[in-house]
């Protein structure tokens, strides 16, 4: 390529420098985020291009990149900055709201639960000075808690555009507590929601269908709602119970009944683009209506007008999802360019689709599956043939099948590990053994069977045996392709600058593979004498430097960049203490390095309070704190391995989510107070543990247990039971704590389970009467201790107590605080717990003492790093909430 074809580049693809240029711009506006005016800036960066397109100074497509980038900043300003509540409450929460207006979404059962989007028609907001009839045309989310079986039967015939009047709470949605957690505040903001309204029963809740001649943008969508709904129910005839989700998630997109022990068997393996609707099912779903439509004999033109005018119907069938959306625009651009013979390259199409989006809603950029949908379709134009140039053509006609699964890997992994932390081996022949089976056979003999099953349930039904049979036979495989946990890694989430650069990487050896086969392929042509023999010598000798260095040394870049994003740690020497917001329970992480040492201290939990007779109640994917936040945290900070599983008693709001932590990452040794709690979670816990190749350890006071050259725990409680063989029965867990104090760099800390004050004074008694030390099985060690005022031995101050028992006032009591004179307490417990921890005498013990305390119900998770013996703290909201 000459220089003058290098600087006009980009001025030959003005769709390129558009894409790049605005999609830059609306980065800096989400991550740089100003105070200007912005609908002047966008109008005056475009008064600007116009002036460039007019004058055509020296670097025009660089000034002009800049103006557009500009633009963009101004019009996602614009947009962000008219994203604001009309409703204005007195406070963050109000009890008595009273909303009258039309539900706009379609409406979720599940359980004792309903939820749905409603726009007010009229908000009203009763305290004095508050206005009424606030927020009209706002939408609001709603969640209503069903008291009964019949009024889940109500409920269920509720539907998309109906008028609804009721009264409930009026809050903000919560935001992350903890840091790196999923924010839900931030997802419905993005959303224009800015308040939840929540209400208990129907009582108060009445709901009617829209009236004779009533109109609106929810109408044609409530037609849509039934048309998917009868596809679903089609398929749920069709398919037994634990397929159906599957098949309504891939061919209509209703992913509301999948069940998510599969969901979480195809996300391990990188195949959730099967079950979700995406540009693969976009494609396969043209194709086929192609081919259809060619066999009924319509000429090539009225083909691809039928499938450019059925295209919008199909993205509002599956549900509309960015990433269908997406696709279903690339398609239509692309059917509509072939119908008047301009069809070019499809690096065109795909960005103008996505400009269009970006156009329609910025918020678009923000979406998950808008980015990895994009950065795999551009990824697939670019890289695949670079990839068929490094393959061996004896790969012969799979080679093309090969190339776009590796190149759609490529393109994937960071964002992947971004937002999931996880990546198997054994993705890659997954993706390419498996897409083509579901492509070729599943999804378009399911389609005909979905839609054939209005005609005729025989034929459907036989059809529809055939892919059942298929299904089973993959979904075994998938099942045993998951359960090797050796394949599956888990990955920190790595930086935007790390993601950047990996793109960077992995652009310049698409660049290089290209220049290196172009030049391969000039080799053996004749080409024309446009150097002198000198030049030409010395243009040669560069394109072997080229060749035989910038390669290798690209693709060596790109190893240590994987290198680094898998042990981001590598060198840092520091201790961590992350006590996580698990709600009503405990949960803490302790990380120790330069050693990678992770031990985990319970794992909160999730405490049900169920009633025969009441399956009703039950909800399709119920929260639970381990599988939904601790899990995602602990693989969100890279951990790899938990080496000491710490389990302080088990009561369910401590050990409760350690089963999905066994489940989901390896651990080497649960530590526990060696007595059984007679609880089926309890025996389920142990039994994974056991399976797992987890080793179970009893610890008694006196073992000592090193974690590095500058971390030793010394376990303090529970006592030693002598001679008593086999682990004890023991349903009074609380006086069984596990207590150890942690020695780190020279700081002390001090962890209590939820020990009462009869075992405080009897580790106190104990202590004072000079009792010696158990030697343990590792090693044993002595408490560190320091002469008291009257003689005795009593425990040295520490840096942090962690306060017992979430802070109940039968715990910390004075004369523990006394023995143990704690700079800092962290209490752990839930916002508006039903139990009023942590006990106002109990903070008012610690505050005698001095010592500063923090608090995971007001500020969220509580970080702590230790560096050279000093302790670092802060924590997810500095102001209390």
């Amino acid at each position: 390529m000459t220089k003058g074809g290098e600087s006009n580049m980009l001025q030959g693809r003005p769709v390129v420098l558009l894409a790049l240029s605005w999609t830059a711009g609306y980065a800096l506006a989400l991550g740089w985020p100003q105070p200007w005016h912005n609908a002047l800036l966008a109008v005056g960066a475009g008064l600007l291009l116009c002036l460039i397109r007019l004058l055509r100074p020296p670097g025009a497509a660089g000034l002009a990149g800049l103006f557009l980038a500009a633009a963009a900043m101004g019009w996602y300003g614009e947009y962000d900055h008219r994203n604001v509540s009309r409703i204005i409450p007195a406070g963050m929460e109000e009890p008595a709201a009273v909303l009258q207006g039309r539900i706009v979404t379609s409406v979720t059962v599940d359980g004792d639960r309903v939820s749905f989007q409603a726009e007010a028609g009229e908000l009203s907001v009763p305290q004095p000075g508050s206005s009424e009839g606030q927020g009209r045309g706002e939408r609001v989310q709603v969640s209503i808690r069903l008291a009964s079986e019949a009024e889940q039967a109500a409920a269920l015939k509720w539907e998309r555009g109906d008028r609804i009047g009721l009264k409930g709470k009026l809050a903000a949605p919560s935001a992350a507590r903890n840091f790196g957690a999923f924010d839900y505040r931030k997802y419905l903001y993005y959303q224009g929601i800015h308040w939840q309204l929540t209400a208990k029963g129907l009582g108060e809740v009445q709901v009617r269908p829209p009236e004779q001649g009533d109109w609106g943008i929810w109408l044609p969508l409530r037609w849509n709602d039934k048309v998917r709904e009868a596809l679903g129910g089609q398929v749920d005839r069709l398919f037994p119970p634990e397929q159906a989700g599957f098949m309504q998630g891939m061919l209509v997109g209703l992913t509301e009944t999948i069940d998510p022990e599969l969901f979480s068997r195809f996300s391990q393996l990188g195949l959730t683009h099967i079950i979700a609707i995406s540009g693969l099912n976009v494609a396969i779903f043209v194709g086929c209506l192609v081919w259809v439509l060619q066999r009924f004999g319509l000429t090539r033109e009225a083909t691809l007008l039928t499938a450019l005018y059925l295209m919008p119907l199909y993205i509002a069938v599956t549900g509309a999802s960015p990433s269908v959306v997406r696709a279903g625009l690339m398609a239509m651009i692309a059917l509509y360019a072939a119908y008047r013979h301009r069809l070019k390259d499809g690096l065109h199409i795909a960005l103008l689709a996505g400009v269009g989006m970006l156009l329609w809603n910025p918020y678009y950029l923000t979406d998950v599956s808008f980015q990895l949908s994009y950065l795999v379709t551009l990824g697939l134009i670019l890289g695949v043939p670079a990839m068929n140039a490094v393959l061996p053509d004896r790969l012969g006609k799979g080679k093309d099948a090969v190339s776009i699964a590796l190149v759609a890997q490529l393109m994937s992994f960071p964002l992947t590990v971004y937002y999931f932390n996880g990546f198997s081996l054994l993705s890659l022949p997954a993706n390419f053994v498996m897409v083509p089976v579901f492509s070729t056979i599943v999804m378009p003999a399911g389609t005909v069977a979905m839609l054939l099953g209005f005609v005729s349930g025989t034929g459907a039904g036989w059809i529809a045996w055939l892919v059942t049979q298929v299904n089973a036979f993959l979904f075994a495989a998938v099942e045993w392709s998951s359960a090797w946990s050796f394949f599956r890694t888990i990955w920190r989430s790595p930086s935007l600058l790390w993601i950047g650069a990996y793109y960077a990487v992995l652009l310049l050896l698409i660049a290089l593979i290209r220049e290196r086969s172009r030049r391969e392929a000039e080799a053996g042509q004749v080409q024309p004498m446009l150097f002198t023999s000198g030049e030409e010598e010395r243009r040669l000798r560069r394109q072997r430097l080229k060749v035989r260095f910038m390669l290798p040394g690209a693709l060596a870049v790109w190893a240590v960049l994987l290198l680094y994003a898998y042990h981001p740690d590598r060198g840092v020497q520091e201790g961590r203490v992350q006590f996580l917001d698990v709600g009503q329970g405990d949960s803490i992480l302790i990380q120790v390095l330069p050693e990678g040492r992770n031990v985990l201290v319970d794992g909160g939990g999730t405490v049900a309070f169920g009633r025969e007779g009441e399956a009703w109640r039950v909800r399709r994917d119920p929260y639970e704190v381990g599988r939904k936040l601790l899990v995602p945290l602990l693989k969100k900070r890279g951990v790899q391995q938990i080496d000491e599983l710490i389990v302080t008693h088990q009561d369910a709001d401590h050990y409760g989510g350690l089963q999905a932590v066994l489940e989901e990452i390896p651990v080497r040794r649960l530590l526990f107070n060696g007595t059984v709690k007679g609880e089926a979670g309890v025996e389920k816990l142990f039994r994974t543990a056991l399976e797992r190749g987890t080793r179970l350890v009893p610890v008694r006071d006196g073992d000592r247990l090193a974690l590095g050259k500058d971390t030793v725990l010394h376990f303090l409680h529970p006592a030693d039971p002598g001679q008593h063989a086999g682990l004890v029965w023991e349903e009074d867990q609380n006086p069984q704590s596990v207590v150890f104090l942690m020695e780190m760099q020279g700081t002390r800390w001090l962890f209590t389970g939820d020990i009462e004050q009869e075992t405080e004074r009897l580790l106190l008694g104990r202590w004072a009467a000079g009792e010696p030390e158990r030697e343990g099985e590792d090693g044993g060690s002595e408490l560190r201790l320091s002469a008291g005022a009257d003689g005795g031995l009593r425990p040295a101050p520490l840096d942090v107590l962690k306060v017992a028992h979430h802070g109940s006032k039968s715990s910390t009591s004075e004369a523990w605080l006394d023995a143990w004179r704690p700079k800092q307490a962290v209490i752990s417990a839930g916002v508006n717990n039903l139990y009023g921890h942590p006990s106002p005498a109990v903070l008012d013990r610690l505050g005698a003492q001095g010592t500063a305390v923090y608090r995971t119900d007001r500020q969220g998770e509580i970080q702590m790093v230790v560096r050279s013996g000093r302790i670092s703290l802060r924590t997810r909201f500095p102001e209390v909430e």
